[in-house]
């Protein structure tokens, strides 16, 4: 019963903060960011937010320093959209699962075009 709550928190904390990220957070060290996941522990007390950003290794870097920086302004507008007791404490990561099946696409792709 808890994993299907701590499911559907996580769920909720990914949407609202893909619109605050949109529409609120303004930091011109943000890239191209899309959330591909949020993680809830069990108690609420921490959300890991896994990110995509599109470019660099710099600008992912940077991306992460302008979240790191404007998170307590982040929480507190989940905390305004999202209705529990405790807001959890944001671990934002990079996500590199996107980047891994683009390069095993290309990798595949290229095994295609040497056959032909």
């Amino acid at each position: 019963m808890a994993k299907i709550r701590t499911g559907r928190v996580g769920e909720q904390i990914k949407k609202e903060l893909s619109l605050i990220l949109q529409t609120e957070f303004k930091d011109p060290r943000m890239g191209f960011t899309t959330i591909t996941g949020v993680e809830v522990t069990n108690d609420f007390s921490q959300a890991k937010v896994y990110l995509s950003v599109l470019g660099s290794d710099q600008e992912r870097q940077d991306t992460l320093k302008a979240l790191e920086r404007g998170k307590g302004f982040i929480r507190s507008e989940l905390s305004k959209r999202v209705r529990l007791r405790i807001v959890p404490e944001l671990i934002f990561l990079i996500d590199s699962s996107v980047a891994y099946g683009s390069r095993i696409e290309e990798l595949i792709h290229r095994i295609k075009e040497d056959e032909s």
